[in-house]
């Protein structure tokens, strides 16, 4: 008589995961999570990468991303800010983007988080190759990488205690992470939106790039679109900011950033993504509400 199958089988959990569960149940237990989502017109980020690949230089939508977030962020305070114990709140007056970096550790995929100071004040060449070395220098010679691999070797109780203590402690908590937001691209895998733990106050999604009919001007026309999302902390920012955040980072990537981008020529980029009117309307607004 043949034995039957197991019904189940015990594997260790890798170590690897454990800085990425660690900020999952504990950062992100207190949170008021909350999402907006938009869909973002693509055009003008095509036609910038194509800009720069006309000049030999490779760019990313991460980048560009990293970037057209600080820049909105640095008008936000309250996206940007802590909570802490008896409702007081720490607002992080150095804007810091992190992001999720891919990596194999003893043959296993690991996820670790990478961050790039004051993405706002950078060119966008700058901020492509700090995603390069963070892409293609091995765990052991990318300092950030090798603090959290270290981290996770640590005993249970040890790391728990430290997190614990740097949910109070700001300082604490800048060395664990600077980050004053998230930014997850799971898109490249075919996934249209996103959302998940409130690890940080404001949590950016980049779903997929497709065609989609959209209307402009009263006309239905094909273009790249995308649908961006944003995870907030509603103890630390209204519904209504985290809305007109997320508002400027999609006016910001459908042309607003050109003037922010030294790279490229004065000459204004003309593409048929244009901003809508009713869009431009709200921006000139949106800090008078």
């Amino acid at each position: 008589m043949e034995k039957p199958e197991p019904a189940f089988t015990y594997s260790q959990l890798e170590r690897s995961r454990w800085n990425v569960l660690d900020l999952i149940t504990i950062v992100s237990k207190d949170a008021v999570p909350a999402t907006v989502f938009c869909d973002v017109d693509m055009e003008w980020v095509k036609e910038l990468k194509r800009e720069f690949r006309k000049k030999g230089i490779r760019l990313t939508e991460t980048a560009i991303f990293l970037k057209a977030i600080a820049t909105a962020q640095a008008s936000f305070p309250a996206s940007r800010s802590l909570a802490l114990p008896f409702g007081l709140l720490a607002v992080l007056e150095r804007i810091c983007g992190g992001f999720t970096v891919e990596r194999f550790v003893d043959g296993k995929p690991a996820v670790f988080f990478g961050t790039i100071d004051e993405p706002h004040k950078k060119d966008l060449q700058a901020i492509m190759q700090e995603l390069i070395t963070f892409s293609d220098n091995s765990i052991v010679n990318q300092p950030e990488l090798n603090t959290e691999h270290r981290f996770s070797k640590m005993p249970w109780l040890v790391r728990q205690l430290i997190i614990r203590m740097a949910m109070v402690m700001p300082r604490l908590r800048l060395q664990i992470t600077r980050a004053s937001f998230g930014l997850s691209s799971l898109g490249k895998y075919g996934v249209t939106a996103i959302t998940g733990p409130c690890v940080c106050t404001s949590t950016f999604g980049i779903g997929v790039i497709e065609d989609r009919p959209i209307v402009r001007n009263g006309e239905i026309v094909i273009r790249p679109t995308m649908t961006l999302s944003l995870l907030f902390d509603q103890r630390c920012i209204d519904g209504s900011e985290a809305a007109r955040f997320l508002t400027q980072v999609k006016h910001l990537l459908e042309g607003g950033l050109k003037r922010h981008v030294s790279e490229i020529s004065k000459k204004r980029m003309e593409t048929p993504g244009t901003m809508p009117k009713e869009s431009t309307e709200y921006m000139e607004s949106i800090h008078t509400k």
